[in-house]
Order: structure tokens, then sequence, then C-alpha cells
């Protein structure tokens, strides 16, 4: 999708009802989709998180930029995810977190983002973590920096593959939490996004596609 194109609707996006659960729940785990709905995290107490889908131009096309996670001793390790991390005790809210993080795990200045909107947060509950995407817009062409210590890669996804219905396979992958789960997911280039970055990506997907085409249904 050309960018400049896409910057036209930009401005809409705000005025669409996140579509929250419905989105979710079609990159959810299957065997926990009867009970996602209604998980109560009142007691959970959960660590909080901001994460940045960030979208940029790219040889005039629009993109979304993520990163493949290092390997490590833990439930997130190696996957696929947005740029993003835990909130600080210093950190003003959420969304400065998102761009903090940003910062440090792919070199991109606060300076550069401007932040749309939020999209609805998502509880991750192998992790206990509440997680609080933005969407922003960088106007200009981006350099990534990865930092070695926590990313191992750079994905950069065309907006164009995200909206294409194609991309949404139903496959099974092994987790340290459950064994081995059904999950649907989205392939881009024979990787697989699921989990809850899948599930960020569909409400972004749902938002964006009611917004380029209104007789869409979320």
């Amino acid at each position: 999708m050309d960018f400049q194109e896409f910057l036209q609707f930009v401005p809409k996006l705000i005025d669409v009802p996140l579509p929250a659960f419905n989105a979710h729940v079609k990159m959810g785990p299957l065997e926990r989709l009867q009970h996602f709905e209604n998980i109560d995290h009142s007691d959970k107490n959960p660590k909080m998180a901001g994460v940045m889908m960030l979208c940029y131009p790219k040889n005039n096309e629009a993109y979304l930029v993520l990163i493949v996670r290092n390997s490590y001793k833990g439930i997130h390790s190696a996957q696929i995810a947005f740029p993003g991390g835990k909130y600080e005790q210093e950190d003003e809210d959420f969304c400065f977190t998102a761009l903090r993080e940003t910062h440090e795990e792919i070199g991109v200045a606060p300076d550069k983002i401007e932040i749309i909107m939020p999209f609805t947060k998502l509880y991750i509950t192998p992790s206990n973590f509440m997680v609080h995407p933005f969407f922003g817009i960088s106007r200009e062409e981006l350099s990534f920096i990865p930092d070695p210590s926590e990313v191992s890669d750079i994905i950069e996804l065309p907006l164009s593959v995200l909206l294409n219905d194609e991309t949404i396979i139903s496959t099974d992958v092994k987790t340290s939490y459950l064994g081995n789960i059904s999950i649907n997911a989205f392939e881009i280039d024979k990787k697989i996004i699921w989990g809850a970055t899948a599930m960020m990506l569909s409400e972004l997907k749902d938002v964006i596609n009611e917004v380029l085409n209104p007789s869409h249904r979320i």
C-alpha cells in the first residue's frame, strides 16, 4: 500500500470503535477461546507493558516493524513481537513506555514517532503481563539499530501483506506452558506470528480494513 495514500486514511482510524475481543479471538489459542473473554484479571496483579505498532514508509510503501526476540530460558523466547517492554516507575504513562522501549530496542527516537491512538490492552496469561499497544507512524524512512541484548532480528512487514487474508493459517506450536496447542497465526515469509502479537495485529488489521472499506464488517 502506498504510504502517502495510507496517510490520508490515518485520521479516520480514531473514529473506528475498537473491536477488542472480536478481533483478538480470531488469533487466540483455540483451546482457550471459550474462556478468553471472561478472564478476571483483578486478582492477578499483572505487570504492565507498552508496545509500539509502528508504521513507516519504505520505498514509498507502508510497513510495520516487528522484532524477533533473543532465545533465552523464558516464555517468550525467540518469539516475534512488537517493540516494547515493561513499564518502569519513572515512565509517565504506558505510551511513554512504548516509545522508550522502541528507542532502546530498535533505535527509533521518540521524536520520530507520531502517536495516533491506543489499541485495546491485552492480558498475556503465561507471563502475567497486561500489554498496552499504541499505533504510531513515522513520516520518514527509518534505519533500525537493534539492541543485540534483546533483539535477534528485525522484520519489516508490508501493510498490504498484513491486510491479505491469505496470510492467516491454522497450525500447531509447542509452548513451554501448555505443550502443543492449535492456533491461528499469520505466516509471513515462512515465519509464524502467533499469540499476543497476532491478536494485536488482528485488531489493527480490522480497524484499518474498516477505514479502507466502510462496508467491511469487523
